[in-house]
């Protein structure tokens, strides 16, 4: 990602969050700034990342709260952020045929949200929404994305946490194909 690239995501990403009335980690208010890495640090996805890169998310991150049922992203839109959930539920939803949307799976506090923005096309494959009033830390993926191009130590430290994220709900998702298919098999 080149530098002009980056400017104009900063401004883009300063103009949505005020918009939103979201607080960035740069604001002057200091609770917002406190409370921000607080989170970040104690966010069970970081607990193995090298302290030496929490500067770079602390570059990238913003307080976000999302109201019961607001949507957060929508299925085939550009993926933009990275979420830690602190606090609330998001339920991944998508359109089935016959059956309209139905939530796949829920993330709660204490999980990630979302991995799209780390690979191509950098587009969202589901819609989530908020299942209760939700607070975040939301990370601007292309300033990941350029520390982790730039920094291929950092780069793979991200790349192995998301990795473990993916294979856990993976895993997850296995075990309810065997459930569901066990059902019909009874039937």
């Amino acid at each position: 990602m080149d530098v002009e690239k980056l400017v104009k995501w900063k401004e883009f990403a300063n103009s949505w969050e005020a918009n939103l009335g979201r607080t960035h980690h740069n604001s002057s208010e200091n609770k917002a700034m406190e409370t921000i890495e607080k989170i970040v640090y104690r966010h069970p996805f970081w607990k193995r990342l090298n302290p030496d890169y929490f500067h770079i998310l602390e570059e990238c991150a913003s307080h976000v709260r999302f109201g019961m049922g607001q949507p957060i992203f929508q299925a085939d839109s550009e993926a933009e952020y990275f979420y830690l959930i602190d606090q609330g539920s998001v339920g991944l939803e998508m359109f089935v045929r016959g059956k309209g949307v139905v939530t796949i799976q829920t993330i709660g506090a204490g999980e990630a949200l979302g991995w799209s923005w780390l690979f191509p096309p950098y587009r969202w494959h589901f819609t989530a929404r908020s299942d209760a009033a939700t607070e975040a830390v939301a990370f601007a993926a292309p300033v990941l994305l350029h520390y982790a191009e730039a920094n291929h130590s950092f780069g793979y430290e991200l790349s192995m946490l998301v990795g473990q994220v993916m294979f856990q709900r993976l895993q997850a998702t296995r075990a309810k194909l065997v459930d569901f298919y066990a059902a019909i098999k009874d039937d």
